[in-house]
Formats: C-alpha cells, structure tokens, sequence
C-alpha cells in the first residue's frame, strides 16, 4: 500500500520498531533485577532468574541491531533503568504473588504488541519475524510461569496488573517516539 503524505517511511517505522522493543527489553531486564534484589534468594530466585537471563538475550539482540541499523534508541533509557528496577523491587516487596502479577501485565501487554509488530513485519522489517515470534513465544512462557505461581492471589490482582499494563502501554507509546 502507498504511503500517505505523513505517513513514515517503511524505513522510519523499522527504526521505530527496534527502538521500542530495544526500550522494553531494557526495562524488562530491569523490572527482573528489582524482583531478584528483594526476592532473589528465596524460593522464586530460579525462576526469576531464568526470565531475567532470557530478557538478556532480547535486550542483546535489539542492542546489536541499534548498533547495525544505525537506530537512536529512546532518550528515555536512563528514566526506564530507575522505573524498571522500581517496579521491579516494589511488586517483590509487596510478595511474590505480587512480582508474578507484575510479570503477567508486563508479559501480556508485550505480547499484544510483539502481536501487532508481527502483522507489520512483511512490509516494515521482514528479517525480525522470526525474532519477534521467538520472544513472543518466550514472553507467553513468562506469563504462564507467573500465573503458574500464584499471581492471580496477589493482592489486588486487577488493579495492580490495570495500572502496571497501562504504564506498559504508555511506555511503549513514548519509547516509540522519544
């Protein structure tokens, strides 16, 4: 489909593409060393430890391709390393069921839009298909670990996961862009 006059360039809506997921990876990893600095050596240490050490591999991946593609990643990477990690450790302070019910809203927010980055690919970037598909696979296992351990008993369960998935969103919107 032809572009219209403002639409960006197949090019610009790459580079917007790794500049996000570059972002949400970062913050991912963060959010999973605050988890792991309150919750670390207890029983849930493995398993959060296994989820940060594959956000790791996202977060390598997209940096390598900010580096290749020559992308300007967020401006906003200093303020994501301090909220990630807060969010991280405030959800752990508040038990694990609570860090699990984090992992579920961010894992499902990233998945819907790993899900819609998908459907773009074969116009915008078709070589990240399969990248995309595999970490969408391994977010989905991410949610499931955490539902798996009891996140649905967190306290306040609806409202903690409404407010983390609606900072996910406006984060992603403003990584985007910034």
């Amino acid at each position: 489909m032809p572009n219209l006059p403002g639409d960006l360039s197949v090019r610009r809506r790459a580079e917007r593409m790794i500049r996000v997921d570059q972002a949400g990876e970062y913050g991912a990893a963060r959010i999973y060393t605050g988890q792991l600095a309150v919750l670390g050596r207890g029983p849930k240490g493995d398993l959060l430890r296994h989820m940060e050490a594959q956000e790791q591999v996202h977060l390598d991946t997209f940096n390598t391709l900010i580096v290749e593609r020559r992308v300007r990643p967020t401006a906003l990477l200093p303020f994501w390393h301090l909220a990630g990690f807060a969010l991280g450790a405030v959800t752990a302070a508040m038990g694990a069921k609570a860090a699990m019910a984090c992992t579920v809203a961010v894992e499902e927010t990233i998945d819907a839009h790993y899900a819609r980055q998908i459907e773009e690919t074969d116009e915008v970037a078709p070589d990240l298909r399969e990248t995309l598909e595999t970490f969408r696979r391994e977010e989905l296992e991410h949610r499931d670990i955490g539902l798996e351990n009891g996140a649905e008993q967190a306290p306040a369960y609806r409202l903690l996961t409404g407010l983390i998935k609606a900072g996910c969103r406006a984060a992603i919107a403003i990584s985007e862009r910034v």
